[in-house]
């Protein structure tokens, strides 16, 4: 009796873990749709991408990896659809982390390796990172990307 106990208490912590980062899941398949559609169009690499996210998450591996694609796809199929309407729900599910700095820089984490599945990232991938960062009060210079105050210098001398 006590292992059907046990498997039952089990059970109870999964979907109670489920329940509570749900909003991760939300947040982290949004976040990847933003990245990924940065170009106006999701590359094979970068969905491949996705797949390994949600198997390396510990945050995420609570879910059945098709319910995350079904979700990326769904934000990505609505940004490139309509790209405002859709970067709005996009972004509306990741503001929720906002005051949650661990789950913001997570997040930004998260659309960096989305962005470099392919290799290097491109510009309209990162101003879309940066803006992100800026959704989430996240410091874009943690992200390793280019802010004015950083690239100052960088301008050609006349």
């Amino acid at each position: 009796m006590s292992g059907y106990l046990q498997s039952l208490l089990d059970d109870y912590r999964t979907v109670m873990e489920r329940y509570r980062n749900r909003p991760f899941l939300n947040a982290a398949m949004a976040a990847c749709a933003l990245a990924a559609c940065a170009e106006g169009e999701v590359t094979f690499s970068q969905r491949i991408r996705v797949d390994q996210i949600l198997d390396t998450l510990e945050r995420l591996k609570v879910f059945d990896p098709h319910e995350g694609v079904d979700l990326f796809n769904h934000y990505a199929e609505a940004i490139l659809e309509s790209p405002k309407e859709g970067q709005a729900r996009a972004q509306a599910a990741v503001k929720a982390f906002t005051g949650d700095p661990e789950s913001a820089g997570l997040l930004v984490r998260i659309c960096l390796a989305v962005a470099e599945a392919a290799g290097d990232k491109s510009i309209s991938q990162q101003v879309q990172i940066v803006m992100l960062c800026s959704l989430l009060g996240v410091e874009p210079r943690f992200a390793g990307l280019y802010t004015a105050e950083t690239g100052a210098g960088l301008a050609p001398s006349r």
